[in-house]
This record gives structure tokens, sequence and C-alpha cells, in this order.
């Protein structure tokens, strides 16, 4: 099974699972350089649910400074769906999250334990949180490792 799939076909396909009674995770970002905190808050997000499904931005919406994503988006989308607790992958088509929640209407939305205060710099996480409340999604977040790929990134590879 191709994990990676358009996102329409994708909502077709989670109304279909949501019909049957599984619960729908969400989790949406860059994912531009993979490390143990994604790894595990896909884990986490995983278990609050039935069906985990990860929608990332694309490459042209990546604000996350020059150079960047570092991997394209095709390349992240691949990445995430080597792992086994996702379920399902689709690149995003718009700057936020939100037309995405109200194309696929998760169940629940699941970010790291560092957005819990639901504010980000860019007002993001704002934009979709009421977006959230008016669709009746539910907001989770994993406890687990934060790192920073920009720091990761800056700090181990563009000053080598």
């Amino acid at each position: 099974m191709n994990k990676i799939i358009d996102l329409y076909l994708l909502r077709d396909k989670l109304e279909q699972l949501k019909s049957a009674g599984r619960k729908i995770i969400l989790c949406h970002g860059c994912f531009d350089l993979m490390h143990p905190g994604h790894i595990k808050h896909f884990q986490a997000a995983k278990k609050m649910g039935d069906v985990l499904v990860v929608t990332l931005s694309p490459d042209k919406y990546v604000d996350k400074g020059e150079g960047r994503p570092v991997f394209n988006q095709s390349l992240r989308a691949e990445s995430i769906a080597a792992l086994e607790c996702v379920d399902y992958v689709a690149i995003n088509q718009w700057p936020t999250a939100e037309e995405t929640l109200k194309a696929l209407k998760p169940d629940m939305y699941v970010k790291g334990q560092e957005f819990q205060s639901l504010e980000d710099k860019t007002g993001k996480l704002q934009k979709e949180y009421k977006i959230m409340q008016e669709l009746d999604i539910q907001i989770g977040f994993t406890q687990e490792v934060v790192f920073s790929s920009t720091k990761i990134i800056n700090q181990y590879f563009k000053n080598r």
C-alpha cells in the first residue's frame, strides 16, 4: 500500500474510515530534517487514535529561512511514510493547515508540547485553532522530547 496519497483522495478515504468508527489523528508540519523528536511525536500521536495522518507543508510555503527546506516535499513525504506508525501522508496545498483541517476533518489535531500555549510566532496555529473550534476537532499534545530542525541544521550543518 502506498501511504503517500493525494489530499482529496485521502479525504474520501478518511470519510470511509470515520464511517467505520475509526478515530482519525492528524499531525501537520514542515518535518524538514527527520529527527528523533518527530518520530516520537508521531508514535505518541498514533496512540491517541486509530489512523495517523501526517500532512506536510509544501516546499513553496516553508518559511524557515534561506535554503529551506533542505529536503524537498517528495523526500520529506517518503521519509514520513517509511515510519510504521504513520498510516497516510499527504502534501498540503496551502500555507497553513486551515484548509487541510476543513478538507480532512480529523477527530483530533495533534501538536508537540511546545505548542500547548496555542500560540506560535507565525500566528498559523492560532488560525488553525479557530478552524478546529468551528469544526469541533479536538486538539491533543504529545509530551515527547523536543528538537528543532532549524537549530540542528544551523548548529551542525551550516557552520561546517
